[in-house]
């Protein structure tokens, strides 16, 4: 299941773009708590530290323990707007959550032993239909990402959602069929795509061929011409 990370926030007293601005220019990135039928604070996490965990892979399924001051705070991130030039998070939105909270969440794909497929060692070519799957769960049981094994899969083989192990409290959004999430399929397309290519480079080469011989012609029958008028 997701991991729970402790993070340190301390509480804002002021609001507003200039308070944010200065914020920003101390180091410190924006954020707000909500949900959980209490009020909204607002507070600010350190850049560097929020940063950090913005580079770690499942940021936005990760439960975190925000640290603000004498009171413990559950979390799970919602939004985050990051600086288009820099990338640092400019503002986070938390959810205040506890043991009894669902989410509608989206939990990445995950494809293992591709070594042992015969059809990718036949030249097959893995085709991802869905790189996350969003389902509805607790948050104590928020997956962290669904593995889909490759084992003994041949060219034309797909892979669907109940090929994968889930806890029952997990429920996929999708319920009306056991949809597909990737297939083997044969390297046709590349191969089609490599001979139209070559095709028309070969194409390419004799037009530049009769164009050369037809520049050539004209200079002799030109040179020719001259000689009897001479």
């Amino acid at each position: 299941m997701v991991m729970t990370s402790p993070l340190k926030a301390e509480k804002r007293t002021t609001l507003g773009k200039g308070k944010s601005r200065a914020l920003r220019r101390e180091g410190k990135t924006p954020a707000i708590i909500y949900g959980d039928a209490k009020n909204p604070i607002a507070i600010a996490i350190d850049t560097r530290s929020i940063n950090n965990e913005l580079r770690k892979p499942g940021f936005l399924t990760r439960l975190y323990d925000l640290q603000l001051e004498e009171e413990t705070v559950r979390v799970l991130p919602q939004d985050v707007a990051v600086h288009p030039v820099n990338d640092n998070a400019e503002h986070i939105d938390f959810l205040r959550v506890n043991e009894n909270t669902k989410v509608t969440i989206e939990i990445p794909v995950s494809f293992i032993n591709e070594e042992n497929s015969p059809g990718i060692k036949r030249g097959g070519i893995l085709n991802v239909t869905r790189y996350s799957i969003e389902v509805i769960c607790p948050v104590a049981n928020i997956p962290e990402k669904f593995d889909f094994d490759l084992t003994n899969l041949e060219i034309g083989d797909s892979i669907h959602f109940s090929n994968t192990q889930i806890d029952e409290s997990v429920t996929p959004t999708i319920t009306d069929r056991d949809f597909t999430i990737a297939s083997i399929v044969a390297p046709s397309i590349l191969t089609i795509d490599e001979s139209e290519t070559e095709e028309t480079e070969g194409e390419e080469e004799d037009s530049e061929v009769e164009t050369e011989e037809t520049a050539e012609d004209q200079k002799e029958e030109k040179a020719e011409d001259k000689k009897e008028d001479s």
